[in-house]
């Protein structure tokens, strides 16, 4: 793995309140410049993840107990979230958390990274409005009236205009149309080959998180169950039953899944 934005994550558990056990025996890698996918339903430790790597677990009385992760041929493990977004990595979190009371020009103004020069960010801003022709029409729209895929748009804006390694992006199509999610992960795909950053999709919408990733991890019960090349996970019979929607039993958890195939070799 190159050094440049390459993650490595190692064997990680996560517990809450000391003793609730969240991930388990978690590993999972983010090559240079690619784009990967942490797939699972609601609840099975994506964002956990996420958290532990972009530093935010203590908020939630949350704590590595063992494992470790590398960012760059280094170990993060333990860093505050400032220390670790000046290192790289950046987070949009869910919810399309942005500065609502302000315009979308000044959202973007207000957003810099401590290695960003101020000729380079405005050549960013116009590189990303390019990216998202809806910002670019409405600079001067109040952010708060934006609909829900505008905001996403420029949350992932803000993100990188702090000059991201590694860029995390928590559930991108929460609560959008897919007609829009479509359109976003385009984008996404396209921010990649625009900024060669490395992309950590973390998604409940397997499909259209494999529509653009190189690799993919689907999680369940805060363990790794699975993974593969995005190709290898669309075409695997389970997983277009269990997780692409193809089947009757899609959206079925893991366990559920271990049920109804009592009698088979799981991922045989």
């Amino acid at each position: 793995m190159s050094s440049q934005g390459g993650m490595e994550i190692a064997n990680l558990e996560v517990t809450y309140n000391r003793v609730i056990v969240a991930v388990q025996g978690v590993s999972l890698k983010v090559p240079d410049n690619s784009i990967v996918a942490l797939l699972g339903t609601n609840g099975a430790g994506k964002t956990t993840t996420v958290r532990a790597i972009s530093g935010f677990l203590p908020v939630d009385d949350a704590q590595i107990k063992r494992g470790s992760i590398r960012f760059a041929g280094c170990s993060i493990l333990g860093l505050p979230p400032q220390q670790i977004a000046r290192l790289g990595i950046v987070l949009v979190p869910e919810r399309r958390k942005i500065f609502e009371t302000m315009t979308i020009a000044d959202n973007l103004r207000i957003s810099r990274g401590d290695r960003t020069r101020t000729a380079g960010r405005e050549a960013r801003i116009q590189c990303l409005l390019e990216v998202f022709p809806a910002l670019a029409k409405r600079q001067g729209q109040i952010a708060g009236y934006l609909s829900g895929g505008e905001r996403q748009m420029l949350a992932i804006a803000q993100a990188l205009l702090c000059d991201p390694k590694l860029l995390l992006v928590d559930e991108l199509s929460l609560g959008l149309a897919p007609h829009l999610v479509k359109d976003l992960m385009s984008q996404v795909r396209e921010l990649r080959a625009t900024f060669g950053i490395s992309i950590l999709l973390i998604e409940q919408d397997a499909a259209s998180a494999l529509g653009i990733a190189d690799y993919g991890y689907i999680m369940e019960g805060g363990r790794i169950v699975y993974e593969g090349s995005a190709e290898k996970l669309r075409s695997h019979q389970d997983v277009q039953e269990f997780y692409l929607g193809s089947g009757d039993s899609a959206r079925a958890s893991y366990r559920d899944v271990k049920q109804y195939r009592r009698n088979r070799r799981w991922w045989g």
